[in-house]
C-alpha cells in the first residue's frame, strides 16, 4: 500500500506510474472518498467529546429532560456517522489496495516484450528431447494418476527424480544458509490480512491466482513469501537488528489464472510445486543494494549448478502490484531455443510493510516503515526441467550436476 499523504501531494504521478504497471486506478474517487472518510473520523470525534461533556455535566445532579434527549439525540448521530463512515472505509480501502507499488526509475516501460536483458551466462545450444517425454519414458512423473487423484495439472514425482528434487533442494538451502539466511519452514496458508498485505492484488478478478478454503478466513500460499511477509506484521525492529534474512521452504499452490497463451507443457505451470524463497528486511537506504545482492546469490548458485541463463529487468507492465523492480533469471531452453523463467527477484521497498504495518527503530529513537525483497533460490519443477534438459547423455542417462551428486548418494548418472 502507498501512503496516502504521497498519493494527495503527487495524484498524477501516482496515476501515470500505475497505468505504467496496467493497473486502472482512479485516483480522484480515491481522493473524494479520503475527504469523506476524514470529514466523518473528524466529525465522530466532535460528537464524542460533546458526549463525554454532556456526560460529565449529567453527574452533576439529575439531567434534565432537554439533556437527555440532547444525549440520546448524540448517541444516534454517532451510530448513523460510524455505519457511513464504515461503508465510505471500505470503499476506500478497495481503491488503496488498487493501487501498485511505483515503479524505480530504471525499470523499462511498456509490456513484457520490452524487458531489458542485463546479464548473461553460458552458452546458447540446442538439441535435446523435451523434458516432460524425457521424464515419462523413464516413469519418473505421472500426470494421469495425479490427474486421477488431484485434477489436471497436479503430478506424481517418483524414484531418480523425486530424489534430483531433493538434492537441488538440499545443495540450494546449503548454499543461500552459508550466505547468511535463517532456514524456516512456514505456514502452507495465510489469513486474509496476510494474503492481502504481501500486495498481489490481480490485475482483474479473472486472474486471482490463490485457492481459498470455503468457510475459512485462509487460502494456500502461493508462495512463502507470503507467510515470511506476515512474520513480522505489527512488530517494530531495532535497526541494529537488520538486515533480518530468512530462506522459507514451501509447497505453493496456484490456480495459474491468466495463463492463456502462456507456455505450459509438463511442469510448467503447476498448480502446486516447491520452492525455496528468499526473504530480506531491511533500511531504506539497503534495499537497493540488497536486491543486487539477492539477483547475484541467484546467479551464483546456477552457475554452480551450470544452466545457461540470462537476467532480464522486467519491464512495467509485467510486474505485479508489490514490486518496485524485478529481476527475471530466465535458462535457456535447449529444446524451444528461446528463454524461459527459472528464478526472480524483486524490491518491494516499503509497499508491503506499510500494508502490514512493519517498522524500523533507527538509533535516534524515530520510526518508520522498513523496505522487503524476496528471491526465488529454487523453483524445484522448473528446476529440474532446466537440468533435464541440459545433462541428457548419447547413453540415454541424466548426468548429474557436479555440485548436485553428494546429495545423490555420488552417483554420476541417473
Amino acid at each position: 500500500m502507498l501512503d496516502i499523504q504521497f498519493i494527495r501531494d503527487n495524484p498524477e504521478l501516482v496515476a501515470e506510474k500505475s497505468k505504467q504497471k496496467g493497473y486502472p486506478v482512479d485516483i480522484p474517487q480515491l481522493l473524494e472518498l479520503d475527504v469523506e472518510r476524514r470529514t466523518r473520523l473528524t466529525q465522530i470525534d466532535e460528537l464524542r467529546a460533546r458526549r463525554n461533556t454532556l456526560a460529565s455535566e449529567l453527574k452533576q445532579g439529575k439531567p434534565s429532560d432537554e439533556q437527555i434527549a440532547a444525549g440520546r439525540h448524540m448517541k444516534e448521530e454517532v451510530a448513523t456517522f460510524e455505519a457511513d463512515l464504515k461503508l465510505i472505509d471500505e470503499k476506500y480501502q478497495r481503491q488503496m489496495q488498487g493501487i501498485p507499488n511505483l515503479i524505480q526509475d530504471d525499470v523499462p516501460i511498456g509490456g513484457e516484450e520490452l524487458s531489458v536483458e542485463v546479464g548473461a551466462y553460458g552458452d546458447q545450444t540446442t538439441g535435446a528431447e523435451d523434458h516432460l517425454d524425457y521424464m515419462a519414458k523413464r516413469d519418473w512423473v505421472d500426470f494421469e494418476r495425479g490427474t486421477k487423484v488431484a485434477g489436471t495439472k497436479f503430478y506424481f514425482l517418483k524414484g531418480d527424480l523425486a530424489l534430483l528434487e531433493n538434492a537441488i533442494t538440499q545443495f540450494a538451502l546449503n548454499f543461500v544458509l552459508q550466505k547468511g539466511f535463517t532456514y524456516m519452514t512456514v505456514p502452507n496458508m495465510v489469513n486474509s490480512r496476510i494474503a492481502t498485505g504481501t500486495g498481489f492484488a490481480p490485475r482483474s478478478s479473472e486472474q486471482s491466482d490463490e485457492y481459498f478454503l470455503e468457510g475459512e478466513d485462509l487460502s494456500l500460499i502461493a508462495t512463502a513469501e507470503m507467510p515470511l511477509t506476515g512474520y513480522h506484521a505489527d512488530e517494530i525492529i531495532e535497526e541494529k537488528d537488520l538486515p533480518l534474512l530468512y530462506v522459507g521452504y514451501s509447497p505453493c499452490y496456484r490456480k495459474e489464472a491468466g495463463t492463456y497463451g502462456k507456455h505450459t507443457r509438463g511442469l510448467f505451470r503447476v498448480h502446486q510445486f516447491n520452492k525455496l524463497e528468499m526473504y530480506a528486511f531491511v533500511v531504506p537506504e539497503a534495499s537497493n543494494k540488497m536486491h543486487e545482492r539477492i539477483r547475484a546469490i541467484e546467479e551464483e548458485l546456477w552457475q554452480a549448478i551450470d544452466i545457461p541463463y540470462h537476467v532480464i529487468n522486467i519491464a512495467s507492465g509485467d510486474l505485479g502490484a508489490p514490486a518496485a523492480k524485478k529481476y527475471d533469471l530466465e535458462y535457456w531452453s535447449k529444446v524451444d531455443g528461446n528463454y524461459r523463467e527459472l528464478t526472480s527477484c524483486s524490491n518491494c521497498t516499503d509497499f508491503q510493510a506499510r500494508n502490514l504495518n512493519i517498522r524500523v527503530r533507527r538509533q535516534d529513537g524515530t520510526i518508520e516503515i522498513l523496505h522487503t525483497l524476496n528471491g526465488t533460490a529454487a523453483a524445484l519443477a522448473r528446476s529440474l526441467i532446466a537440468i533435464v534438459e541440459h545433462n541428457q547423455q548419447e547413453n540415454g542417462k541424466l548426468r548429474i550436476p557436479e555440485v548436485l551428486r553428494p546429495y545423490m548418494g555420488d552417483r554420476s548418472e541417473i
